[in-house]
């Protein structure tokens, strides 16, 4: 049974930083892609970053690239999330999912996700 694990989340005042993980268990990890996505109360979900099998390609939503930064450890089975530079409006929950394309935005393209990490930023 596929399950991913987000950890790392919290409250931050704006200008810091966070880094969440992602802990894969249940796959064979170098076989998919993974991707980060946030949900804010009364949205939908968006796609935030992507990191493909190899991480030798990765994909950021407009609103976060420069600030934040998505790797993985292949020996570890697990992506990780360097979120700098935090606004309010990076406010939500964030979800860990995993992909079997090579890298993937759209939420449909996502055959696995985790329970979320809050994060919360304060002005």
């Amino acid at each position: 049974q596929v399950q991913l694990v987000e950890s790392g989340g919290g409250l931050v005042q704006a200008g810091g930083s966070l880094r969440l993980s992602c802990a894969a268990s249940g796959l064979t990890f170098i076989n998919y892609s993974m991707g980060w996505f946030r949900q804010a109360p009364g949205k939908e979900r968006e796609f935030v970053a992507g990191i493909a099998w190899d991480a030798g390609r990765t994909t950021y939503a407009d609103s976060v690239k420069g600030r934040f930064t998505i790797s993985r450890d292949n020996a570890k089975n697990l992506v990780y999330l360097q979120a700098d530079s935090l606004k309010v409006e990076d406010t939500a929950v964030y979800y860990c999912a995993a992909t079997g394309r090579t890298i993937a935005t759209r939420r449909n393209e996502y055959i696995a996700w985790g329970q979320g990490t809050q994060v919360t930023v304060s002005s």
